[in-house]
């Protein structure tokens, strides 16, 4: 039995606690779709809400729109994320947040100290870039970037 689609743009956004102008956007973003009734209204089908927790679980993730968009469009026929989708997509972004983790800790252990910019404006700056020699590790400040 084919699902219907019957629910209003009102009672999506409700329910996913997001604004209307949300739902246009990411229907704009090819993220989700909608049907028309007789009266040309949207109207959606109840997975679009798993979908849209699946868009804000990712972006809380720090996870891009169009990282989003690119693991939708490689689901087969673009349909909704299943619990097994869930899983890869999940682990996968995981490994993207225990990156970030590892660099905010970076950056937040270095705040303190010289940060290689080049700057050499801080006592401690020639200590760790005495004549600006990190400027061959590249633009900005090369320290905070490094891995750990």
């Amino acid at each position: 039995m084919l699902e219907e689609a019957n629910l209003s743009v009102g009672a999506v956004a409700k329910r996913c606690g997001i604004k209307v102008s949300t739902l246009h956007f990411y229907e704009e973003k090819g993220l989700i779709k909608s049907l028309r009734n007789q009266g040309n209204q949207r109207r959606y089908k109840r997975d679009v809400i798993r979908r849209i927790s699946v868009i804000k679980a990712a972006q809380k993730m720090g996870v891009s729109l169009q990282e989003i968009e690119q693991v939708f469009a490689k689901l087969p026929n673009k349909r909704t994320p299943d619990k097994d989708d869930w899983a890869r997509l999940s682990k996968a972004w995981q490994a993207q947040l225990n990156e970030r983790i590892k660099y905010m800790e970076r950056l937040r252990d270095s705040l303190t100290g010289c940060i290689g910019c080049g700057c050499l404006s801080m006592k401690n700056c020639p200590i760790y870039n005495p004549e600006d020699v990190l400027a061959n590790d590249g633009v900005g400040a090369v320290i905070l970037d490094r891995k750990a």
